[in-house]
């Protein structure tokens, strides 16, 4: 049975026509569009539903269009729509495979300039055209998969079985904080393509750092690295774009 979900696993590649990287995933672009696009209303219930101030609207939808109109992004091929949540008290911003990508209003209110506002959604588009949902979904029924097969082959001895899941779970964390670093190097890329300042993506990990009331979890516990850890990384990235000439600033 394990060796079935290593053959099925290893079978699932496709060419990301952004990255040019072979990736492990179960979806085409077609099915994570259509599943975006299922999936919206729910995820905005979710959170109180669509935010009824239109100008805050268009807003984020100006600075999403005018990321999402990078020559790098189109490749992607996903048709990407913006949403603003109503929710007064997550401050979160996520986005669905297929290019739906949304932030809610607890976040948005916090962000300071346009600048901030296009780091966030840069970050979110990054986890779209990284494929970040198709990946991680096809990796974790992977892992339960062989979970699944160590439990049978314990014969019923669940600390056997428990060690596999542990293991499975910081394997998937670890992932986790690997996908948010690579969306904030795209979301840095965005912005500086799009003429915004990079530097401004800073000031979104102080915003995020003090919604989180303080606390500091050891960061190989936790799906998202450290702040200091990603601050460090988007300063390194700004420099490397700028050596690139990615890009320029306003």
């Amino acid at each position: 049975m394990a060796g079935f979900q290593v053959v099925k696993y290893l079978s699932t590649s496709q060419v990301n026509p952004v990255t040019g990287e072979n990736q492990r995933v179960t979806w085409s672009v077609e099915e994570e569009i259509q599943l975006g696009l299922d999936s919206r209303q729910q995820m905005a219930a979710q959170h109180g539903g669509l935010h009824p101030d239109t100008k805050d609207q268009d807003l984020l939808d100006r600075v999403g269009e005018r990321l999402a109109a990078s020559p790098w992004v189109k490749k992607s091929g996903y048709p990407y729509e913006f949403h603003l949540l109503a929710d007064p008290d997550v401050v979160n911003a996520f986005a669905l495979p297929g290019g739906q990508c949304f932030i809610t209003a607890a976040l948005f209110s916090k962000l300071e300039n346009e600048d901030q506002l296009a780091g966030v959604m840069g970050h979110e588009i990054g986890h779209v055209v990284y494929r970040h949902g198709a990946e991680r979904t096809a990796k974790s029924n992977f892992i339960q998969g062989l979970i699944q097969s160590v439990m049978i082959g314990a014969g019923g001895d669940y600390s056997i079985a428990q060690v596999a899941q542990v293991v499975g779970q910081y394997a998937n964390m670890k992932y986790g904080r690997d996908q948010e670093l690579e969306s904030d190097e795209c979301g840095i890329r965005l912005m500086m393509e799009a003429g915004y300042d990079p530097v401004h993506m800073i000031g979104v990990m102080d915003i995020l750092e003090a919604s989180s009331g303080g606390g500091k979890v050891p960061e190989f516990q936790s799906s998202h690295p450290s702040p200091d850890n990603r601050r460090e990384k988007i300063r390194s990235t700004i420099e490397k774009y700028e050596r690139e000439g990615i890009g320029s600033v306003n």
